[in-house]
């Protein structure tokens, strides 16, 4: 778990961070949201003592991250920046060593971590692991840039837009790659994001940051249904409020009993996914089916927009 208490940062008059207290529970995604200026990144960035904090505090699994110098600590916490900052002139293996290396490991264990992350992400070790950066596409590296950040195994990874630079196609994977690997290994995950559609696809909470300060963490859904604040209501908007609701949601919270001649409909399909099928195929209802194609039940179009109204 990370716990941040009243943490500030001030640069002479100017308070960038103004005494922020939240706690990320152990195992979850916490994306940190806010326009540009709001002071987001400064917060992230003072979890890792990138930048020192004026006031305040910061402990991961109850330890006190001053405890110990900034570089020991930074070694044992992942961090992902925008454009993947992979080493150039590193070959995907070297840049994904990095750490390890610092801290000591041997040749025989970094080889067959560098091969399991490889694997893990999709990628071939025996064709990408000798490759340069410059070689492989946008998504990629920005696959081996999270492999390097988990390849010392951190409790703790913090991303601070890492999706920025892909494309829209390239980066709905790479977020769809990102929850996937996040539920296998358990890590507690620190994002920083402008897109507050991003932030719902991949937070299991949401911070909302304005000149500095900490204006609602919540679960996705808490925001669009009881905004705690004007700013909050702006962010997340509200002509499309209930599509935004449909989304964070999946046919197999809403499957009941019943025979459906209507269109197939993966039990993982997002609400909004599915209500948009069962419009195009103009269809009351749809079967509902799980992973090996078995029907479960069905959904309907009322019991979806039951579930998208905002009261």
């Amino acid at each position: 778990m990370i716990k941040i208490a009243g943490l500030t940062k001030r640069y002479g008059a100017t308070t960038v961070v103004d005494h922020v207290d939240l706690e990320v529970p152990r195992g979850t995604v916490t994306a940190i949201v806010g326009t540009s200026g709001s002071g987001k990144s400064t917060l992230l960035r003072m979890i890792n003592r990138l930048i020192e904090p004026s006031d305040g505090s910061v402990w991961i699994d109850g330890r006190l991250t001053t405890d110990e110098p900034a570089p020991l600590l930074r070694r044992r916490i992942g961090y992902v920046i925008q454009g993947n900052g992979l080493f150039p002139h590193r070959t995907v293996a070297e840049n994904i060593a990095t750490v390890p290396q610092l801290l000591g490991w041997s040749a025989a264990r970094i080889a067959a971590r560098t091969d399991e992350l490889l694997r893990l992400f999709g990628l071939d070790p025996t064709t990408q692991a000798q490759r340069l950066p410059a070689e492989l596409s946008g998504g990629q590296q920005q696959r081996v840039g999270v492999a390097r950040a988990l390849a010392a195994g951190p409790s703790v990874l913090l991303m601070d837009e890492p999706f920025g630079a892909l494309d829209p196609i390239i980066r709905a994977k790479a977020q769809e790659d990102l929850r996937s690997i996040q539920r296998q290994l358990g890590t507690t995950v620190v994002l920083v994001t402008h897109d507050i559609d991003e932030a719902f696809k991949l937070a299991d909470h949401v911070a909302v940051i304005d000149n500095g300060r900490l204006l609602q963490h919540d679960a996705p859904a808490r925001l669009l249904t009881a905004p705690a604040h004007p700013q909050v209501t702006l962010l997340t908007g509200t002509a499309d409020r209930a599509l935004r609701l449909l989304s964070l949601a999946t046919a197999a919270d809403l499957v009941e009993t019943g025979i459906s001649k209507g269109p197939t409909l993966s039990v993982h399909m997002s609400l909004r996914d599915a209500l948009s099928a069962l419009m195009w195929a103009g269809a009351d209802d749809g079967v509902v089916v799980d992973a090996a194609g078995q029907p479960l039940g069905r959904v309907t179009v009322a019991a979806i927009l039951a579930r998208g109204a905002v009261r």
